[in-house]
């Protein structure tokens, strides 16, 4: 079936910055791929949000470290809409080491977050970008990280994949132009279950009020306000490609005061 309204394809969209990202492009009348690994009741929430804004969605599981399942879920949305014209690469794994601490991360751990935050997005782009091309105007959001520029976050193996995943979009805007613009987001602490699940509700709360009192914006990000930059990434943005563009509250600009 082939439909005129436009379709995004949005990985790891069963909570946080992904699902929040699919409910605003739903909101702008598009299609909504939604991708889960394993919070399948995350997914079906996302997509029945995303279908009280009138539009149409399909869930698929798929792991993106896997090729093939990337090449299948592709090839679902295509099934269903007959065409494919935003992906989100959001779907990110981490390991939670403090930045001291290097006897915690083991070798299957910085291989198992490479596989998900950079090969995964290197699959889905490879899996996608024939159909994204066709139009002309395709766009590819990755979602990176401050990390990535710090070096401190959840752990130096997330740091690093997130580093690799900047370098990597650069590459892909280079090879992808003129038909698919292709960009990054870092966002830097939000206020999301993905902290939370890493350091527990309390630390989680603990965290967001420092970070408040510390930035110049004096405000956390929340999931919502990354997906509307990442939304204006795939519409608008028509001469930005090869961004990596911080979304931080000004967290980049603090200086040890002598």
């Amino acid at each position: 079936m082939k439909t005129d309204n436009k379709v995004a394809l949005v990985t790891g969209s069963g909570s946080g910055i992904g699902a929040a990202t699919a409910t605003l492009l739903s909101q702008n009348n598009m299609n909504v791929g939604i991708n889960y690994s394993s919070n399948q009741e995350g997914a079906n929430s996302t997509a029945q949000i995303c279908e009280s804004n009138g539009v149409e969605t399909l869930v698929v599981q798929a792991d993106v470290a896997n090729q093939s399942e990337c090449d299948s879920m592709v090839e679902q949305i295509i099934q269903k809409w007959g065409r494919l014209d935003y992906l989100v690469n959001n779907a990110g794994i981490s390991v939670f080491a403090g930045g001291t601490d290097l006897d915690t991360l083991t070798d299957e751990d910085f291989l198992s977050l490479y596989q998900v935050n950079l090969v995964g997005a290197f699959h889905m782009v490879k899996a996608a970008r024939m159909h994204m091309k066709a139009d002309r105007h395709g766009a590819i959001v990755n979602v990176s990280s401050i990390s990535s520029v710090t070096g401190s976050g959840s752990s130096i193996a997330y740091a690093a994949s997130k580093g690799a995943l900047n370098t990597m979009t650069k590459s892909l805007a280079r090879m992808l132009a003129p038909e698919i613009r292709v960009n990054a987001v870092l966002p830097g602490v939000a206020d999301t279950s993905w902290w939370t699940k890493g350091i527990g509700e309390n630390n989680h709360q603990t965290l967001m009020d420092a970070f408040k009192e510390k930035v110049p914006l004096q405000e956390v990000c929340s999931a919502e306000s990354v997906a509307e930059t990442i939304v204006w990434l795939l519409q608008g943005a028509k001469h930005i490609t090869g961004e990596t563009l911080l979304i931080d509250s000004g967290t980049h600009l603090i200086t040890f005061q002598p």
